[in-house]
């Protein structure tokens, strides 16, 4: 709980300055240029043990892009959470290129979704919104929390989360903390 950034829906992932797939490039490491073949996006899930560290930089990169970059945010993004042995990382890649990602934290009693982030070209697709369901699929049967902006509580609505306290601010960002008991409707 009480973890930095852990929704904001996405701002734009790269620079207009920058190579990315809309110019055909395939990683911002490669300079080997490709067009775009993927027809869907491919969710990836994976613990820190099995993250590589391209994967780990692009999940990163995506997550300081949204939430430093655009929403303006100065904090600090890696928290150490992201190492935990139990942690999950859930993203959606497209031809070499992050497109959503999210996090899954063991918190003792409950699981915390947090860091859920979409790039800008990515965005109005249910990538998102297929991230939560895939951890409702996996962790539903037990308790899951989260720090939603307060602007997208409606959206957590709609997957069984409920307001669990106070509104807060937190680097000048509304936020409610949200809770989802055991199997709740979606």
């Amino acid at each position: 709980m009480g973890s930095r950034r852990d929704d904001g829906l996405g701002v734009p992932h790269l620079r207009s300055s920058e190579p990315g797939p809309e110019r055909g490039i395939r990683h911002p490491c490669s300079a080997r240029q490709t067009p775009m073949t993927d027809p869907q996006p491919a969710l990836r899930r994976a613990s820190p043990a099995d993250l590589s560290a391209v994967d780990l930089y692009a999940l990163l990169r995506l997550r300081v892009d949204v939430f430093v970059v655009e929403q303006q945010c100065t904090y600090p993004e890696l928290d150490g959470r992201d190492l935990e042995p139990r942690t999950e990382h859930l993203w959606f890649e497209q031809d070499g290129e992050v497109l959503a990602v999210l996090r899954v934290l063991d918190d003792g009693a409950a699981r915390a979704i947090g860091r859920v982030a979409t790039a800008a070209g990515a965005r109005g697709r249910g990538l998102a919104a297929r991230l939560v369901t895939e951890v409702l699929a996996s962790y539903g049967d037990g308790p899951l929390h989260l720090d939603a902006q307060a602007h997208l509580e409606g959206w957590y609505e709609r997957f069984g989360f409920r307001r669990s306290g106070e509104g807060y601010v937190e680097d000048g960002i509304p936020h409610v903390p949200m809770h989802r008991p055991p199997s709740s409707p979606r």
